[in-house]
């Protein structure tokens, strides 16, 4: 099917009025100061006597970064990534003695290191922020990609050939769930260093994941 061709004197006639519109834009929002006719700056208020600012984008998001203080999804985020992090280190500690994969067993060994970092971490985190851990724990309904006990007891049953199955099995759902953690705090927390420990969760298990993933295959 051919497409019509539009008249080049149609093409220059829109052209110019999108000029004209332009213009009129900046015309009317010469008065309220500079960056004001731009669509994605942002007015931020003045501190007593003193006039609003139009920021840009970049300025804006400078801004909103002064007061990082963490709020209460930086803090549950936290609290919930140690105990995730608990579950999936009684995981990999059980591939020495049970992978058949010289894989599974390298993969187990990466985990085990770099998410005990990272519990470290967090709970330094907390500490400097005088929140602690929460010491009640979470229910495992609560935090997305939880092994059940009834699956952890499987997985401390099985050997072999069938225990890399199921611990890449529950590995990656594992790591799925943290990464949706993650997103979640990144959308609703405060606090830079929670969202930068986030960000560092999302890079590391999205990997992992690819490789479990080949593995499985």
């Amino acid at each position: 099917m051919s497409i019509p061709r539009v008249p080049r004197t149609a093409l220059v006639t829109a052209a110019l009025s999108l000029g004209l519109l332009a213009l009129g834009g900046c015309d009317s929002g010469a008065d309220d100061g500079p960056g004001a006719a731009q669509g994605s700056s942002v007015i931020a208020p003045g501190r007593p006597g003193e006039p609003n600012r139009t920021l840009s984008p970049e300025e804006a998001a400078r801004h909103r970064k002064e007061d990082d203080s963490p709020n209460a999804a930086d803090v549950s985020y936290v609290r919930m990534m140690i105990e995730h992090h608990e579950q999936a280190l009684e995981m990999a500690r059980l591939a020495p003695d049970r992978a058949k994969s010289k894989q599974v067993k390298g993969l187990a060994s990466r985990i085990a290191d770099v998410q005990g970092a990272e519990i470290d971490m967090m709970e330094g985190w907390l500490d400097e922020h005088g929140a602690g851990k929460d010491a009640g724990g979470h229910e495992h309904r609560t935090m997305r990609g939880m092994a059940t006990p009834e699956q952890m007891e499987e997985l401390e049953a099985a050997d072999g050939a069938g225990f890399d199955g199921l611990f890449l099995e529950l590995m990656i759902a594992h790591h799925e769930g943290a990464i949706a953690m993650a997103s979640d705090v990144k959308a609703n927390g405060n606090n830079l260093r929670a969202e930068e420990m986030a960000d560092d969760v999302i890079a590391t298990q999205t990997t992992e994941i690819a490789r479990m993933e080949d593995m499985r295959g």
